[in-house]
């Protein structure tokens, strides 16, 4: 039996990485795994927000730069505003799609793309 999926997004700076997602997107640094010295590449970490977990890798052959995660959220304006306050880069949204759901997207450095998706 399946019990959760976790994304994994290829990154080309872990410590770049790590700042964007904790300090802009709100998520919580949980483990990294670095091959060098404390925190420098190539490192594989995982974070999360809300109960919801990404796993981050600058290790070769781990994903590719460019990927797509969804995240599904209560209230996808909200998540806007702060993001909004934080400084963030919006790349789309939000706006309401053909299909019924309420859409915004935000790329990383590497243009890994985050949909954060309202019912």
């Amino acid at each position: 039996m399946i019990k959760v999926a976790v994304p994994l997004l290829h990154v080309s700076n872990s410590a770049l990485a790590k700042d964007f997602y904790c300090n802009q997107l709100g998520f919580h640094h949980e483990f990294s795994h670095c091959r060098g010295e404390a925190g420098s590449d190539p490192c594989y970490m995982g974070v999360t927000r809300d109960g919801v977990w990404l796993n981050l890798s600058s290790f070769s052959g781990d994903g590719v730069a460019g990927g797509v995660a969804n995240l599904f959220v209560d209230d996808v304006d909200a998540l806007h505003a702060e993001l909004i306050s934080k400084g963030v880069s919006i790349d789309s949204g939000p706006v309401d799609q053909a299909w019924g759901s309420r859409e915004m997207y935000v790329k990383d450095a590497d243009r890994n793309c985050l949909r954060f998706i309202q019912g």
